[in-house]
């Protein structure tokens, strides 16, 4: 039959009568720029990600972008972040001029490891950028260590992340100086297009981020900053608070799915070749309910590249995230890094794949999936 590595159209179709609707509502009213329903979503997201403010804006790379503007960071500054991630992560740094400097990863997780992160520190330091890679949360209490002892800002890149808890039960977001999310269609919560959001405790720095979406002005046409047009377009947040309703419901589904994997993968003798490595999220066992949300569900595999080649050929829909670390981008070649420098990322980059996880997959698609993998070895 083949599954798609996604299905917007399963995820939407329920729903559709329910966004049509808030889309006409917001045609009616003509409010197309910052009108109450970005002002509705802002309040729900901070409450959701349990933080006291939020400010809509165009991307999650525009939340990174706004955060680090909104933090100062500018040409000569450093920026402590992972060489695993989406190009935005590092992306952001260097479009203000300032330096990304990279470190490692936790070879379980994927995120940021923790202990290599002091080393890291210079006297041009001036933020960390943890990510919470696939939706789990990164180890954020010794880097919220080493972030006090060196006084710098802690920017989440949550961008996969919605509603994942720490250890302690905090939320993605809530930990560090400011969180950012993405809410581009494949996210556990997008919308029909892009989107994204910063979320704070801190309402000095929130009131800066909502000048800086619309260009830096205060009041209108009145500038004492230099900003961007930043800001979150109406119908995207119309739909991400119907949808919003949902996502806990489609976590608990994406878990309930990386459960049954687990069975599947086990059954089939796969798991106990080494052959496959499944994700191995550390909170599970806390009593945490959200310790990963699964935004992607990602094995470690030999022969990688083959077995795309094989699930393709059957219809399985798959994805490499990500195929080439920051330091071998050559963008990135500038920073002097070379080939072994950061060896856990350039290891996950060769053997990750992910495959379908989405909330509306159902037990005989999973079923066809593991089949299909392990026909591969057969």
């Amino acid at each position: 039959m083949g599954v798609p590595l996604l299905d917007l159209k399963a995820h939407h179709e329920p729903l559709a009568k329910e966004i049509l609707d808030v889309i006409e509502q917001v045609f009616k009213s003509q409010a197309f720029i910052l009108g109450p329903e970005v002002g509705k979503l802002e309040e729900r997201v901070a409450a959701y990600c349990q933080a006291k403010y939020g400010i809509g804006v165009t991307s999650g790379t525009d939340a990174l972008l706004i955060a680090l503007m909104a933090l100062g960071v500018g040409p000569g500054d450093e920026v402590i972040t992972s060489p695993y991630s989406f190009f935005a992560t590092a992306g952001v740094v260097a479009r203000l001029g300032a330096k990304p400097v990279l470190v490692d990863i936790d070879p379980k997780t994927f995120n940021i490891d923790p202990s290599k992160t002091s080393q890291a520190v210079t006297s041009k330091s001036k933020a960390i950028i943890p990510v919470h890679l696939y939706g789990q949360c990164a180890d954020m209490a010794p880097i919220m260590d080493v972030a006090k002892r060196h006084n710098l800002s802690v920017i989440e890149d949550a961008a996969q992340a919605i509603g994942s808890e720490y250890r302690d039960g905090r939320r993605a977001c809530s930990i560090g100086t400011v969180g950012c999310l993405s809410f581009f269609p494949s996210k556990n919560l997008g919308c029909l297009g892009d989107g994204g959001m910063v979320v704070t405790n801190d309402p000095d720095l929130a009131e800066r981020m909502k000048v800086l979406r619309v260009h830096g002005s205060q009041p209108k046409y009145y500038h004492k900053l230099i900003g961007g047009n930043f800001r979150l377009d109406t119908i995207q947040a119309a739909v991400l608070n119907v949808k919003l309703n949902y996502l806990d419901g489609w976590t608990k589904r994406r878990q309930e799915n990386a459960a049954r994997y687990e069975t599947l993968f086990a059954q089939s003798g796969l798991a106990q070749t080494g052959k496959v490595q499944l994700p191995e999220p550390v909170y599970r066992d806390s009593g945490i309910k959200h310790y990963h949300i699964y935004n992607q569900f990602v094995l470690r595999v030999e022969r990688r590249d083959d077995l795309i080649a094989h699930l393709k050929q059957k219809g399985i829909g798959a994805e490499i995230y990500y195929p080439v670390p920051f330091h071998l981008q050559e963008c990135f070649r500038y920073l002097g890094h070379k080939q072994g420098d950061f060896p856990e990322s350039e290891r996950a980059a060769n053997e990750t794949i992910a495959i379908p996880i989405y909330p509306e997959l159902t037990m005989a698609q999973q079923t066809e999936v593991v089949e299909a993998i392990a026909s591969f070895w057969s």
